[in-house]
């Protein structure tokens, strides 16, 4: 059936309107990048160097002092080097979650002066922490390849998989964003109170120990209630292993995080026509 010239007019306003809000979220991103180091003189490899310093502390901390053992089958744990890979390709994605998160949670408060401009499209501005955040991984991302690469002189083609898991570390955390960051209007003590659970949070997730060393029967509770456990562990798979060893864990962690990001959108559409009032 043909479309009818209404119709053809409303569609085309719909892409014109969304292609406007992607190129106000990609300048809004590219902006907040620029901020956040303008002045320094290491400027952007600061993301990179905060990364690195984790790695650093964790690894001296349990694999040389703490002496943690591995047996995972997800790479061949021989020395510290072997660990400290283990171990980054699982702080990268908790990094990037943790911080767009963080920071998303007082970008409404902070920005008064776009709430209050009617025009202005609310629903982007949690996602623009949580991207900037992910884009800034992306060095770690980079060095740890580049360190597999030489480590294991080669690199896996699960690599070409990696957007497969970014889907739902996205959804995660732009869905908790704009939770967090609606419920902080009128909540102030939210960002405080995220800092403390994301602690705990990372500490009941796989990050910084073996998934084999919690006991067997709190195995299936780790993964299937914590959508960062399964996460980082297809971080692992694909960039240490070269294999798919968690895809059934991966696929219900997508719904859930697709449940996460329906919920906390619609609870932020749901309060941001009080904003104005509030702030």
């Amino acid at each position: 059936m043909q479309k009818l010239p209404a119709q053809q007019s409303h569609s085309a306003s719909l892409r014109v309107d969304h292609r406007a809000k992607f190129n106000l979220l990609r300048m809004l991103v590219r902006r907040d990048l620029e901020a956040r180091y303008k002045g320094s003189l290491l400027g952007n490899l600061w993301p990179l160097l905060n990364q690195v310093s984790q790695l650093l502390i964790y690894t001296y901390v349990f694999s040389v002092v703490l002496k943690v053992k591995l047996d995972s089958e997800v790479i061949a744990i021989n020395d510290t080097l072997d660990f400290g890979l283990w171990l980054f390709a699982g702080l990268v994605p908790w990094i990037a979650f943790s911080g767009g998160l963080s920071q998303a949670a007082g970008v409404v408060v902070s920005q008064t002066n776009l709430v209050k401009k009617v025009v202005f499209p609310l629903e982007l501005l949690p996602l623009v922490p949580v991207l900037s955040a992910f884009i800034e991984s992306a060095f770690g991302i980079a060095v740890l390849v580049v360190v597999v690469a030489f480590a294991q002189k080669a690199l896996p083609t699960t690599l070409a998989l990696l957007p497969l898991v970014w889907i739902p570390q996205l959804l995660l955390t732009a869905g908790l964003a704009y939770l967090t960051a609606g419920l902080t209007v009128f909540l102030r003590d939210i960002p405080q109170t995220l800092g403390l659970l994301l602690n705990l949070w990372m500490y009941a997730t796989p990050i910084i120990y073996p998934i084999e060393k919690v006991p067997e029967a709190w195995q299936p509770w780790v993964y299937w209630l914590n959508p960062m456990t399964a996460i980082v562990e297809t971080y692992r798979d694909l960039v240490l292993a070269g294999k798919i060893q968690h895809a059934s864990e991966w696929m219900t962690s997508t719904l859930i995080c697709f449940a996460i990001f329906m919920l906390g959108r619609f609870a932020y559409r749901h309060v941001q026509p009080a904003f104005a009032d509030v702030l």
